[in-house]
C-alpha cells in the first residue's frame, strides 16, 4: 500500500525544478520561433524606424513640444516619440504572439500544452513571459538605432526603463492573450488585431502631449487619458530620465492583472477545435 501511495505523490503536486523546467521548455520554444522567422524581427523595427525617420522629420516644425514632464527642456519631436515608438514595437509583438497561439490552438499543439498536468495559469503565464522576453531584444535594438539619431537618455535610463518594459510587455502580450482567448478562428483575429492596434496607438500620447489633444478635443482627451497604452508610454518616458510615473506605474500594474485573470478564466484550449467541427 505504501509503495502504491509513493507512487501517486508526483501527480498531486509539481517541485519548483519541474515548474522552472517548463518555463524554460516554452521560453526556449519562443526564441527559436523568433530565430527561424527573421522577417518578425525586421518588420518589427521597420514600422518604428519609418516613423522615426520619416514622419517625425515632417512633424518636427509643426508639432513642437513644450517642457513638460520628465523633460527639464525642450525636445526635439523625434526624442518625444522614442517611447511610443518603443512601446509600438511591444504592441505588435504581443499581438503576433498571440496569432501564434490561435494558429497552435486550431493546429492542436496548444491545446496539447495546455491539456498537460500542470495548471493552466502557469502554462498561460509562461507563454505570456515567453512573449515578453522575446519583444526586449527588439525594442533594445530600436534604441541602439535611435541613439544614431541622436535620441540619447541617460545611460541609466536604459537600465532603469528595463522593469519598466518588462511590466508593459506583460500588460500588451496579457491583453493579446485575452483577445486571442475570444477569437474563434485565426482569419478573425487577424481583423481584431488591426481594431486593436491603431486605436490604442493613435488614441493615446505616443504621438502627441495630451495637453495638445485637450485644445482640440476634449472628449478625444479623456478617452486617451482612459488608454491602458497612453500610461505604458508614459511609464516607460519616465523610466528613461530615471523617474516614476507613480499613476502610471498602478495603471499598468491593474490592467496587467486583470488582463490576465481574464485571459485564464476565459482560455479554452479546444474553443478553435469546436468552432472548426461546428462550420464543417
Amino acid at each position: 500500500m505504501s509503495s502504491h501511495v509513493l507512487a501517486y505523490k508526483p501527480l498531486r503536486g509539481f517541485t519548483p525544478v519541474q515548474y522552472a523546467v517548463c518555463l524554460k521548455g516554452i521560453v526556449w520554444r519562443e526564441g527559436l520561433r523568433f530565430l527561424h522567422q527573421r522577417e518578425r524581427f525586421v518588420a518589427a523595427l521597420v514600422r518604428p524606424l519609418v516613423w522615426l525617420f520619416i514622419f517625425a522629420a515632417g512633424f518636427r516644425q509643426v508639432l513642437g513640444v513644450s517642457i513638460i514632464p520628465p523633460y527639464e527642456t525642450y525636445v526635439l519631436y523625434e526624442v518625444y516619440i522614442a517611447p511610443g515608438l518603443m512601446l509600438l514595437i511591444q504592441l505588435f509583438n504581443g499581438m503576433q504572439s498571440s496569432l501564434s497561439m490561435v494558429y497552435d490552438r486550431e493546429m492542436g499543439n496548444m491545446r496539447t500544452l495546455l491539456v498537460s498536468p500542470l495548471p493552466r495559469w502557469f502554462l498561460l503565464c509562461s507563454k505570456l513571459v515567453a512573449g515578453t522576453a522575446v519583444s526586449l531584444p527588439q525594442v533594445y535594438t530600436f534604441l541602439a538605432i535611435a541613439w544614431l539619431w541622436d535620441i540619447q537618455p541617460p545611460l541609466l535610463g536604459y537600465v532603469a526603463a528595463l522593469p519598466a518594459l518588462i511590466l508593459t510587455g506583460l500588460m500588451l502580450g496579457a491583453l493579446g492573450m485575452l483577445l486571442s482567448s475570444i477569437s474563434k478562428q485565426l482569419e478573425n483575429f487577424a481583423g481584431v488585431m488591426n481594431f486593436v492596434i491603431f486605436p490604442m496607438f493613435f488614441a493615446s500620447s505616443a504621438l502627441y502631449p495630451l495637453w495638445r489633444v485637450r485644445e482640440g478635443s476634449l472628449f478625444l482627451f479623456y478617452l486617451c487619458e482612459l488608454n491602458p497604452f497612453t500610461h505604458a508610454v508614459e511609464l516607460v518616458r519616465f523610466a528613461l530620465y530615471e523617474q516614476v510615473n507613480w499613476i502610471s506605474l498602478a495603471v499598468v500594474s491593474g490592467c496587467t492583472a486583470l488582463f490576465m485573470l481574464g485571459a485564464i478564466l476565459a482560455y479554452d484550449p479546444s474553443r478553435g477545435l469546436l468552432a472548426r467541427r461546428g462550420n464543417t
